[in-house]
């Protein structure tokens, strides 16, 4: 009997050993074995861009994702803490696969979409978000993730105003954003403080709700 995408336990390892300890099997990835201190710490070393950026640090998808939170934020201000932290944690997956870019996942097809999907439902489970997220809610976050790709793309990627408008569309009014891309360790702490701060407020800990919908 399958379980997960594993066919055989004589395949090749699929697991990766973090440095939390934990052993996460990519096939079967189990919530238990999802700590946010390894997503912080690999997404802050994962470069948007492949790295084809500007400046002395790479822009992090660490840095990125907390930009998506705050730009979701500014579009939908009532927006719920759970809510701000699945746009939080919106790529929290590429700490495991890496920030592989848009063409190359539609080149790699339907099987790669199934296995970041299951690592998504592992960790949203791990940290108490429904494991699918509203359609709305997604589409929130996408439009959010594309304007935050508009400010890399004219700021860090090189590309000019008119290009980056016609594939990621404008930002949205009222919101500017000037990027400094931060050193890892920095990039990893602002993520790891940001995720205390929404998951408190969303009913995981023990703070007053009205702390998330603050926004730098």
């Amino acid at each position: 009997m399958k379980k997960g995408l594993r066919a055989s336990r004589k395949e090749p390892r699929a697991w990766q050993r973090m440095l939390s300890g934990r052993r996460l099997d990519l096939l079967d990835p189990s919530p238990m074995d999802i700590e946010i201190e390894d997503i912080a710490h690999g997404l802050a070393r994962v470069a948007r861009w492949n790295g084809q950026t500007v400046g002395e640090h790479a822009f992090s998808v660490a840095q990125h994702s907390v930009v998506v939170e705050e730009i979701c934020a500014h579009l939908r201000p009532e927006l719920e803490p759970r809510w701000r932290l699945a746009a939080l944690l919106h790529d929290a997956s590429e700490y495991v696969i890496g920030d592989m870019i848009s063409p190359f996942k539609a080149a790699l097809g339907m099987d790669y979409r199934k296995f970041e999907e299951r690592l998504e439902t592992a960790i949203h489970v791990r940290f108490g978000i429904p494991a699918k997220t509203p359609a709305e809610i997604k589409a929130l976050i996408k439009q959010a993730d594309r304007a935050c790709a508009f400010f890399e793309a004219t700021q860090l990627a090189g590309f000019d105003h008119a290009e980056a408008l016609d594939i990621f569309g404008p930002p949205p009014p009222g919101y500017e954003l000037l990027i400094d891309p931060q050193a890892p360790a920095q990039a990893q702490s602002r993520y790891i403080q940001r995720y205390n701060v929404l998951s408190e407020a969303a009913g995981f800990a023990t703070t007053h709700p009205d702390a998330a919908f603050d926004t730098e």
